[in-house]
């Protein structure tokens, strides 16, 4: 009995250690930037949230009122899309170049 205890306590031991261990090493994790992928799909979403916005606005019937918050909402979501492109060019992917800056052309005399 006192065996079976002791056994008991050192793998509750051992998991408490692997499980501070994990949660100490996600807390140093940065956040995750945006990927070549990821904006694919952000731009995806943007199409998709133009189609839906035509579709609203051809709609015939008002569907009390719900029509038109439906469309303020697709409006909405849009705008944030476009903040989320933006993000993503300002916060370019570790490893990726970031885009070059415009300068102005220089002349040789």
């Amino acid at each position: 009995m006192l065996q079976q205890s002791v056994f008991v306590a050192v793998v509750l031991a051992i998991g408490c250690v692997l499980g501070l261990g994990t949660l100490a090493s996600s807390q140093d994790k940065k956040p995750p930037t945006a990927t070549r992928a990821g904006l694919h799909q952000i731009h995806a979403a943007a199409r998709a949230l133009e189609q839906a916005q035509r579709h609203l606005e051809r709609a015939e019937h008002h569907f009390g009122g719900h029509r038109a918050k439906a469309l303020d909402l697709v409006k909405q979501a849009e705008a944030e899309v476009k903040e989320a492109v933006a993000f993503a060019k300002a916060n370019p992917p570790e490893g990726s170049k970031p885009a070059p800056a415009a300068t102005p052309a220089t002349t040789k005399p």
